[in-house]
């Protein structure tokens, strides 16, 4: 049997489809000036649509300190509240269907709204302006939460009584880990192992205690 020898160029003409053939990875572009941005980036938060969009450093320099206006800046870390007071029964009475839930000050409405994760994305619940009225009575430091662009996000899957004041990409972040994990009726095992990581990553960040438990806040 002959074997015929490739003929010139089908060599490079293979090469050139396989490189065609092969999925290019997604860059990063600023939403602003469309310079290529890393993976780890600063966003802002489109206020009248809530819409978040990526930026690089120069133009978030921009809107540093910016209170007011379309668009916010969103601050970077997580602020793990040690102590922070919340009772079962308060939450309770906040009749959420998930014990995983993050609030934040709508400026646009003039009130706290209460969201929480769920297959559909997130969702938002009924929040007695009494009820938060208590929490920040008890809890200082919610008032050094930033409209819009901050939330208070709460863990108490479990065992865990953790709260934070989380950028407010974090918690949409969060929103997105449990919309693509979720199967089933009760989630799966598969999307609570993402969430435990997701919080062991958060904690780690805030430089808060590695153990998900906290004790219960006798208020």
């Amino acid at each position: 049997m002959t074997c015929e020898a490739p003929r010139k160029g089908t060599g490079n003409a293979i090469a050139a489809l396989r490189r065609l053939a092969t999925p290019k990875p997604v860059e990063d572009r600023c939403d602003f000036c469309a310079v290529a941005i890393a993976s780890e980036h600063r966003h802002l938060l489109e206020v009248s649509k809530r819409k978040i969009v990526c930026v690089c450093d120069p133009c978030a320099l921009r809107f540093q300190n910016v209170a007011e206006g379309r668009f916010k800046l969103i601050p970077r870390d997580p602020v793990f509240l040690e102590g922070f007071c919340l009772t079962d029964a308060q939450w309770d009475n906040l009749a959420l269907p998930i014990n995983l839930t993050f609030f934040r000050r709508d400026s646009a409405a003039g009130k706290v709204v209460a969201m929480y994760p769920s297959p559909a994305g997130a969702t938002e619940s009924l929040l007695p302006a009494e009820s938060w009225a208590v929490l920040e009575a008890e809890n200082d430091d919610l008032a050094k939460m930033e409209p819009d662009v901050q939330a208070l996000l709460v863990n108490r899957i479990g065992t865990a009584r953790e709260y934070f004041i989380a950028p407010i990409d974090v918690c949409y972040g969060l929103v997105g880990l449990i919309r693509m994990h979720w199967r089933g009726l009760s989630g799966g095992e598969k999307v609570w192992e993402e969430v435990g990581r997701f919080f062991a990553g958060l904690r780690e960040k805030a430089g808060a205690p590695r153990t998900a438990e906290r004790e219960e806040c006798h208020a």
